[in-house]
């Protein structure tokens, strides 16, 4: 049984969280917000999403990112988040900002995924309803659909940011050249796109090479990066091996056989790096993230509140010598 009796810290934006503007709009987020994709399923036990949950809110995140299909099950995690809003979080509803996403699977049939209007429409009014929300901050158009014309998913974002349901649009995984077509096609109905989501890490840099960085400021949007941490690879957790539990030893969205010898010992390498900074290898990854300022925000996941307090510790540290610069991509060459 959930105690409800939470009272937010009152020192919580005292100098624990720095927070960035959303492009061209007006909209403030923290450097660190938290992803629900995983840990706040119905496989996670409450009382631990709730303890993540609101020690997050007590440390200056403002920010909780979700989606329809998080969990896991599909739903569950903003089921989670609902619970623990109703309870606990309810009174601070003005100081935080809460966003979810459609796109990908999440219920059987022809209208259960994709980008049409009809499945937009439908997957917000369940996340609300899960969420116990009249609206959200954000909403996303999840991922780019082939199959849809793009005029119907974003004029969908636009009718639905004028029904009052969500206050933003967003979009997430766009390839460049969609991700354009969006921003001209909301910004010609006077909707402009706040945030553009997409991977981002010392491992995966398509949104500098691909020139997403560049587009969505032109645009007047900010940019939100997902798996800083590249699916925890970017941590000194695989240093001794794989431990049990962890997401390589579940070979899913990160496979043991990646781990290999040479990738631990070039680990190290930028390890001894963060150490001479004062960070954990983990912190210097997502500050390495927030060192261009065209990013807004960057995701984290917490599987525990020490682990969420950790990687809290990497916010208004973004600062890099141009040496610290030249060894970490030397050493990047090396994967």
């Amino acid at each position: 049984m959930i105690n409800p009796l939470y009272k937010a810290a009152d020192d919580r934006y005292e100098n624990k969280m720095q927070y960035r503007r959303a492009g061209k709009s007006g909209l403030l987020l923290p450097e660190i917000s938290l992803g629900l994709w995983h840990n706040f399923g119905d496989t996670a036990p409450l009382e631990r999403s709730r303890d993540i949950l609101l020690a997050a809110f007590d440390n200056g995140v403002t920010h909780f990112d979700l989606a329809n299909n998080y969990g896991p099950s599909y739903g569950s995690a903003e089921s989670t988040f609902g619970q623990v809003f109703a309870k606990d979080l309810k009174p601070y509803r003005d100081e935080m900002v809460i966003s979810t996403k459609a796109g990908y699977d999440m219920w059987p049939g022809p209208y259960g995924i994709g980008g049409s209007r009809k499945y937009l429409f439908a997957s917000l009014d369940q996340s609300l309803k899960r969420m116990n929300l009249d609206y959200v901050d954000i909403f996303y158009s999840h991922r780019y659909d082939a199959q849809t014309p793009l005029e119907e998913t974003m004029q969908a974002l636009v009718d639905i940011v004028r029904s009052g349901k969500t206050l933003y649009a967003g979009i997430s995984n766009y390839p460049h050249d969609k991700a354009i077509e969006a921003y001209n096609y909301l910004q010609s109905r006077d909707v402009r796109c706040v945030l553009h989501q997409g991977k981002y890490n010392m491992f995966v840099r398509t949104a500098e090479t691909e020139g997403i960085l560049d587009c969505t400021a032109e645009a007047g949007s900010g940019y939100i990066a997902f798996s800083p941490l590249a699916q925890g690879l970017l941590t000194d957790r695989y240093f001794k091996g794989i431990p049990e539990g962890s997401r390589a030893s579940k070979d899913r969205t990160l496979k043991s056989a990646s781990i290999t010898r040479e990738v631990v010992e070039n680990l190290k390498k930028l390890d001894a790096i963060a150490q001479r900074r004062g960070q954990s290898l983990a912190q210097m990854a997502l500050s390495w993230v927030l060192k261009d300022q065209r990013v807004t925000s960057v995701i984290v996941g917490a599987s525990s509140v020490d682990q969420l307090k950790d990687n809290l510790k990497a916010a208004g540290h973004s600062c890099f010598s141009d040496e610290e610069l030249s060894q970490i991509e030397d050493i990047l060459k090396l994967f």
